[in-house]
């Protein structure tokens, strides 16, 4: 497999060359650039620059000088902050030199938080003596402590000894960098680096019989290299692993095992470009994540406007779950979940907020409506992410026929309902008050005496069953009580809310003045803000005596904001009152339930008033115009009639 000998991508490699004094960093920039050994050189270069057309991937060079003097320091850290990579030089001939890359210029590097390839020069290579030991040996030890230096040379600008290899080797470590596909220490390809490889071989073994038969490798070959495989280079390449690797090949081509030993083995041979060049060709970009311009869409949309999976999405993912659900059980186990996202960088749902957002089995597996539920909320929360990992996983259509934008919510207020296929529900309520147990209960979650206090936003996902056979989506948010007064300081902070529940401990009349307070501070925020929402109360711990008074003070608090009295559930005995259905009823007609404040109750007192001034003023004006008109006809028929 040859590699391209055209990058694409980057217009300049900014290399900027540190070191000791009279380490013949100077000299070395003239002689690359022009050839020759200098006679005289300025203490520090000017910016230097190597034509496109100087290296094989045909992407110009700007090479910057430094002083190491400590009144030049400013500069120098300016520059290294700049810099795609760095070349720190020392002197063949000045041990100390070299002793001072690891006790000074790599550490300061390090604190100076300058994460970019280092490219470690011994200059004056002519005017060293012999050495007893081989470069090797000498570099090993500080390579073993610095893991960002890339590789080690030593030239002679004056004898013109691999003076253009130092700047090739720091091109060659911007443009196919090491890090991101191999780990030195262990000597193998990184996970992140597999997964790619492992969508590519899947992509290109178009049979799906598990291998690349020598038609599938020449497809690759061309698509990758714009080159055929020649017969013999074929037999070639399945030698090389066979003799390595014998169940890299069989006697349907070659394997997964043995496509990622031959990546391996490029890049031990020091081959980078051959893996880069395939990564590239199949949209990855330097962080092994697909390049932005393969993920089109833009997901434009108004705060209050959701994004979710059409049937065409729904329908491959279902597809994709059969496939990956190997012993037919109904549930991906979490081996599976992870095969299935093993062409993914990494697993989407491992951490952050889909991490245990929807039900499993006792055995941790995920069912149909589990899988779909953790998709639809992906894609509420991150659609770019959503969209990114489905083609990961294999989708190859339009990306524009698997997502659809709903229309605003403030549209549906007005049509007096929602179409939308998943709602999400922001749950508020006091510490203590019943959300987590509310959330476990819609994924399945057995109930626990056990009270861990939330301390960050958790999301649950779930399907509900609806009359006439209908599903929906149900996402629900907890917000942590610590963390309403931040997410109302934001005034659209309530746009993506569907439906808002308000949960208090029904025995404790404490919970329940705390939930009273966070439901008029959400409804006053969303009234004053233009995206008021529905809201439920939701009476937890119904198995509890209820404090004196619950009753009469549920009843006139609802009664006064116009919104239904509390829903009594009971987490410990399974009591629910069809709390998730009549959320979602909620959220299906969002002109109602919505909470009237005394401040929105004046706010719209004066607006009625002020549309009646506006309305007797307009029909006042209309009284003094007709008059004057008739007075005008009067005056002239008098003008005529004398």
């Amino acid at each position: 497999m040859a590699a391209s000998k055209e990058y694409v991508g980057r217009s300049n490699v900014r290399v900027v060359v540190i070191g000791d004094e009279n380490t013949g960093k100077s000299s070395l920039i003239v002689s690359v650039a022009t050839e020759c050994f200098p006679e005289n050189v300025p203490e520090v270069m000017p910016p230097t620059r190597l034509p496109a057309d100087y290296y094989p991937d045909r992407v110009p060079i700007t090479i910057i000088d430094t002083s190491s003097r400590e009144e030049h320091r400013a500069r120098l850290v300016a520059e290294c902050q700049q810099a795609d990579a760095i070349v720190l030089t020392y002197a063949c001939d000045r041990p100390s030199t070299l002793e001072r890359l690891s006790s000074y210029w790599l550490p300061e590097l390090r604190r100076l938080d300058i994460k970019i390839p280092v490219i470690l020069v011994g200059c004056k290579l002519d005017l060293r003596d012999e050495l007893q030991f081989s470069l090797e040996q000498l570099m090993s030890p500080i390579m073993q402590n610095f893991r960002e230096i890339e590789t080690c040379v030593e030239c002679s600008a004056l004898k013109q000894i691999q003076v253009p290899e130092v700047f090739y080797y720091a091109q060659k470590a911007v443009l196919h960098p090491t890090a991101p596909l191999f780990d030195q220490e262990t000597q193998s390809l990184k996970p992140r680096c597999i997964r790619a490889l492992k969508r590519i071989f899947i992509l290109c073994d178009l049979d799906r019989d598990g291998a690349l038969s020598d038609a599938e490798l020449n497809e690759f070959q061309v698509r990758c290299f714009n080159a055929p495989l020649q017969p013999d280079e074929v037999v070639g390449v399945k030698k090389v692993v066979q003799e390595k690797m014998p169940e890299g090949v069989n006697d349907r081509g070659l394997t997964l095992t043995g496509f990622l030993f031959l990546h391996a083995l490029f890049i031990e041979k020091g081959r980078l470009e051959t893996t880069w060049t395939v990564l590239r060709k199949f949209g990855y970009d330097n962080d092994i994540t697909l390049r932005d311009d393969l993920l089109p869409l833009a997901f434009k949309r108004a705060p209050d406007q959701s994004v979710e999976l059409t049937n065409v999405a729904v329908e491959f993912l279902k597809g994709i779950f059969y496939m990956f659900d190997i012993d037919s059980d109904g549930a991906l186990s979490p081996a599976e979940l992870d095969d299935l996202f093993s062409t993914a960088p990494e697993n989407p749902w491992a951490e952050g907020p889909c991490k245990d957002a929807a039900e499993k089995n006792v055995l941790g597996g995920l069912s149909l409506e589990g899988f779909l539920s953790e998709w639809a909320l992906m894609t509420l929360l991150d659609p770019v992410s959503s969209l990114a990992n489905l083609i990961y996983v294999g989708y190859t259509g339009d990306p524009a026929t698997a997502f659809c934008i709903n229309r605003r919510r403030r549209t549906d207020q007005k049509k007096q309902q929602s179409q939308r296929g998943a709602f999400q529900c922001f749950v508020f309520g006091p510490k203590s008050g019943g959300k987590s147990m509310l959330l476990n209960s819609l994924i399945g979650r057995p109930f626990s005496d056990k009270y861990t206090p939330t301390v960050q936003q958790r999301f649950a996902a779930n399907f509900i069953d609806l009359p006439k056979g209908e599903k929906k989506t149900l996402i629900m948010r907890e917000i942590p009580e610590d963390e309403v007064k931040t997410l109302l300081s934001i005034n659209d902070s309530l746009a993506p809310c569907d439906v808002a529940i308000f949960v208090y401990d029904s025995s404790d009349e404490k919970s329940w003045k705390k939930a009273t307070e966070l439901l008029l501070e959400v409804a006053n925020h969303a009234e004053s803000n233009g995206f008021e929402v529905p809201c439920l109360v939701v009476s937890a711990k119904d198995d509890l005596d209820p404090y004196p008074l619950a009753v009469q003070n549920s009843a006139r608090v609802t009664q006064d904001l116009g919104i239904e009295m509390p829903i009594p559930v009971s987490t410990k005995l399974g009591e629910f009152t069809n709390v998730f259905q009549r959320i979602i009823g909620a959220a299906q007609h969002p002109h109602l339930s919505i909470p009237e404040t005394e401040a929105g109750k004046y706010r719209k007192q004066c607006q009625l008033v002020f549309k009646s001034t506006l309305m007797a003023v307009s029909v006042g004006a209309a009284f003094v115009f007709v008059g004057l008109a008739a007075c005008r006809i009067y005056a002239a028929r008098k003008k005529t009639s004398d």
